[in-house]
């Protein structure tokens, strides 16, 4: 009996060994279910986090190549992405309001007015005065009224008109033996002529003084109109910030500025044409001065009697 108690202990060891063997045989196995998913799940944050970073890494990338594309878009246009080409004359003259574009509208008229008088007057002046110099020069030496008209010839002058108003009150005035009576009408016609040919070439004179004195003005008012619409853009955005300012009142001050441009050459032009136009009074005063005298030697040539008209000594006869 004791040796089979001896040989039972002998058993339940051995038994227990194989049982705990299949344990300790499953136990690597379960290790080894448990490392092999472990090694993924410790390899893949290991791969996550190198992929993500570079993620997180290029969404600033991509915030800095977002912001850094409109500058560059910016570069290439800085004049429509500023608000600089909007503010170019043109741009403010077309959103401009209805008020201020008409008034640049007439003001841009009125100086091309003011040039188309410029160089009307100046080409009108300098005829005249090349004319009437040479009408002056050829009749230096005639010593009657016929000699200086035949010297004339055909060329129409103001001195023309001189010596024809001469002539044609000789012959009015025949029969009639006061010489200074005729002078006198024929100085009368001489001062007519004179006035009529200073109206004549101060013709668009007015305009020009027009333009140059009412210009500024118009062009103020333009401007106070566009500040006006200016501050009542601002009161209805409730902003005062000068991108939301700046147009309006450029817009308002570009009305002033075409009418200091309109008015600025409207002004010089006036007194430029005043000084020349004095200049040519002169002549004309001279001209008639000219055909005074060449009367007077006709008058006392011929005692009264002009050509066309009676002879003092004939109307003494007459009356005998």
């Amino acid at each position: 009996m004791i040796a089979s108690l001896a040989m039972l202990t002998l058993a339940v060891p051995s038994s227990a060994q194989q049982q705990a063997a299949p344990g300790a045989q499953a136990a690597p196995a379960v290790q080894s279910q448990s490392v092999t998913p472990s090694r993924p799940a410790q390899s893949v944050p290991a791969v996550q986090p190198s992929a993500a970073a570079p993620q997180v890494q290029s969404a600033p990338a991509a915030a800095d190549a977002s912001l850094a594309a409109p500058a560059g878009a910016d570069s290439k246009q800085p004049k429509s992405s500023t608000g600089l080409h909007e503010l170019s004359p043109w741009n403010m003259f077309l959103n401009a309001d209805i008020i201020v574009k008409a008034v640049m509208l007439g003001l841009a008229f009125a100086s091309l007015v003011t040039w188309t008088v410029f160089i009307a007057k100046m080409i009108e002046l300098t005829v005249v005065q090349r004319k009437l110099r040479g009408a002056l020069t050829r009749i230096a030496e005639s010593r009657s009224l016929a000699e200086a008209q035949f010297a004339l010839g055909a060329k129409g002058s103001v001195l023309s008109s001189f010596i024809a108003a001469a002539m044609r009150e000789g012959r009015l005035s025949a029969g009639i033996s006061s010489d200074a009576g005729i002078k006198e009408r024929a100085a009368s016609s001489f001062s007519e002529i004179a006035r009529a040919e200073a109206r004549r070439i101060r013709t668009g004179m007015g305009l020009l003084a027009t333009i140059g004195a009412t210009s500024p003005f118009v062009g103020l008012f333009g401007t106070v109109w566009g500040i006006m619409n200016s501050f009542i853009g601002i009161s209805k955005s409730q902003t005062t910030n000068l991108a939301v300012v700046a147009p309006g009142i450029a817009e308002a001050l570009l009305a002033t500025a075409i009418g200091l441009v309109a008015a600025i050459p409207a002004v010089i032009i006036y007194n430029h044409f005043s000084r020349v136009t004095k200049g040519y009074l002169e002549l004309v005063g001279r001209a008639s001065g000219a055909a005074g005298r060449l009367l007077s030697r006709d008058l006392d040539r011929t005692h009264g009697s002009i050509p066309g008209s009676v002879p003092h000594g004939a109307r003494a006869a007459a009356a005998e």
